[in-house]
């Protein structure tokens, strides 16, 4: 049976949101995100916003300058969450569902018998009207090509209002659409690796596809093979489901509930680091990432975020831990407990990523410093920010 897989993907979803709560924004340049004199950034920007120049992660100061007439607007994380989860509530088609992130998902709907065009219309049509958000859909045999053909429909839509594209993939087409596409478009690759691979003559994916396994083997080791099946178009992960998947975790349950961001954030930092040090020891990474919230009243709640590629990185698990805290926290709301479990484990590939020399650097600086742990004690080496802290290492009870 040929694979039907669905990559949703909210239209600049901060501002949609936005717009809800202020129908007088839309069609006019804003944007989201921090304050200019607090270095804030731009989190999401509208589609009027962009013809200015103005994208999300850039310095709200330079917003400012590519579009004077800019309408700033602080975040409001806890409406965003809630009307998330509103989407992914529409997403029940199908027990197959993958969240990427706020909003983003996979949906495998193999087993529904309508063509797969047909159901992404009437999805979106559905989160259109019943949410009124603007939502794209990309439809492919795998995940890795729905995900390229819905970042690819947006693209040809761009314009001054949310593209709302739908963009199918045919079986058997999944090559020649990806063919003449610049590598940067794979899951993975970077502007270095871009670099490397165009260096060698390697600039479309279609150009890697065609280069010989063996070059790629002898190039990128075994990493290789991988690395053109993908360009082929060929992608077998499955939609993730929670059920039955195995995970690395570590929690902490505090002798006083927190209320203090700062140091919560501290001890989730902590509990990151000990998770990665336990994926890099037992040579697994992981691509989602989840957290635990147990509140005063022993409510609890878990979240969790996929990632593009599997990791056991420190950095990147702390990052996505944290963005899924802020998200999810009621500021000020007392937290007794607090865990971090990262889970879809595999062997530790880095995907692409890995031959960027960033992330290699980092890979090898964590390995040995993992190494001088496992000699002589967890103590002989801390980040900075604990170098002052008074209190001893919290005693942690590990899941797994």
């Amino acid at each position: 049976m040929v694979r039907k897989i669905l990559h949703i993907d909210l239209d600049a979803f901060f501002c949609a949101v936005e717009e809800l709560h202020d129908p007088s924004l839309k069609g006019k340049p804003f944007a989201v995100g921090g304050k200019v004199d607090q270095r804030g950034v731009v989190a999401s920007c509208s589609y009027a916003a962009r013809q200015f120049g103005v994208r999300s992660a850039m310095p709200m100061s330079r917003a400012l300058r590519l579009c004077p007439d800019l309408i700033v607007i602080s975040s409001r994380h806890g409406d965003y969450s809630a009307v998330s989860k509103q989407v992914m509530a529409l997403l029940d088609i199908s027990p197959f569902i993958e969240r990427i992130s706020i909003d983003e998902a996979f949906v495998e709907v193999t087993d529904l018998p309508d063509p797969v065009e047909s159901i992404a219309r009437t999805l979106q049509n559905k989160i259109n009207t019943a949410l009124n958000l603007p939502v794209s859909i990309g439809a492919a045999t795998n995940k890795l090509v729905a995900k390229i053909a819905n970042d690819w429909g947006k693209q040809q839509k761009s314009g001054a209002e949310p593209p709302n594209a739908i963009t199918v993939i045919p079986p058997g087409e999944e090559a020649a659409f990806l063919a003449p596409l610049p590598v940067q478009s794979l899951w993975g690759i970077g502007p270095k690796t871009a670099a490397k691979l165009g260096a060698l003559g390697i600039n479309t994916i279609g150009a890697l596809a065609q280069t010989p396994k063996e070059t790629l083997e002898m190039l990128f080791g075994r990493f290789g093979p991988d690395l053109r099946e993908r360009a082929l178009g060929i992608d077998d992960r499955p939609v993730g489901s929670e059920r039955g998947v195995k995970s690395v975790s570590n929690e902490i349950t505090f002798a006083q509930d927190l209320t203090d961001e700062k140091l919560i954030l501290s001890h989730l930092r902590r509990l990151s680091d000990q998770v990665g040090r336990r994926l890099r020891k037992a040579a697994l990474a992981g691509a989602t990432v989840q957290i635990k919230l147990r509140w005063a009243d022993f409510t609890t709640i878990t979240r969790q975020k996929t990632l593009p590629s599997p990791t056991n990185l420190d950095k990147e698990i702390f990052e996505t831990a944290a963005e899924l805290f802020r998200e999810n926290w009621p500021r000020g709301k007392p937290v007794r407990l607090i865990g971090v479990g990262v889970s879809n484990l595999s062997p530790p590939i880095r995907q692409l990523s890995l031959w960027d020399d960033d992330h290699q650097r980092e890979g090898n600086l964590l390995s040995a410093i993992d190494a001088l742990r496992e000699r002589y004690g967890r103590e002989i080496i801390q980040r900075g920010h604990r170098m002052n802290e008074d209190d001893r290492e919290d005693e942690l009870a590990d899941g797994e």
